[in-house]
């Protein structure tokens, strides 16, 4: 099977992926680079997976039209960590990079990957001291922490109690950080998203609701900024 196909014109590229456990099509717009993509049940033919994303032509043209331009990370940048913007700035340091109340320091070396590589170092810091303050009011353990860039979540916890987090969450203020923390640990007492899961959620960040709104409004913020070369 082709793993892309194009529709509408000018022509948009979608790339397909074949799920067994999928019951529908769906199409889905990434937050950061606007791919497309489209998930497919098996036994669904290429034809009607092509029929199905030109029926949705206007549906993503409108979408990837809403998307933020993307910003390539580098020395002038003004980029959001912990919620304030800091402005990027080369300077004599040998490795890594520093970040200050107002500023970035790195060097003119492959400034992009240092600044992402000293950012998830702060977001582990934060979200693994978040994590076990909420789980520690729950009387509960959690298992490992992971970071990733992923681009559908920011956060889940499996059913060991291992919490996986995206380190775009350090860019965003610290109490919509925690917010997040405080959802995936509410997990470990309810592996769901049912009412008493949110009570829990509540409990530990009485007011989520703002902050889920805040992802919301601009979670798409964060996902613009591209840290390569």
């Amino acid at each position: 099977m082709a793993d892309e196909i194009w529709v509408g014109e000018p022509a948009i590229r979608v790339q397909l992926r074949r799920n067994p456990r999928a019951r529908r099509l769906s199409l889905r717009v990434a937050r950061s680079g606007g791919g497309v993509t489209l998930t497919m049940p098996d036994g669904v033919s290429l034809a009607v997976a092509k029929g199905f994303a030109t029926d949705k032509q206007d549906w993503l043209r409108r979408t990837l039209d809403r998307q933020p331009a993307q910003v390539m990370v580098a020395p002038g940048t003004a980029l959001l960590v912990e919620g304030t913007l800091r402005q990027v700035m080369v300077t004599e340091l040998k490795r890594g990079a520093r970040i200050t109340d107002d500023r970035i320091e790195v060097s003119n070396h492959r400034p992009g990957p240092r600044i992402a590589a000293a950012l998830k170092l702060l977001a582990r810091d934060r979200l693994a001291e978040a994590s076990g303050r909420y789980a520690a009011v729950l009387g509960r353990s959690h298992g490992k922490i992971s970071l990733r860039d992923t681009r559908s979540r920011w956060g889940s916890c499996a059913p060991n109690g291992d919490l996986m987090y995206c380190w775009r969450l350090i860019m965003a203020p610290p109490e919509v950080l925690d917010y997040v923390a405080a959802h995936e640990v509410a997990h470990l007492v309810e592996m769901n998203h049912s009412p008493a899961f949110w009570a829990v959620t509540e409990r530990l960040c009485p007011d989520f609701n703002t902050h889920r709104k805040w992802l919301r409004d601009n979670g798409s913020e964060l996902q613009r900024y591209q840290f390569t070369d």
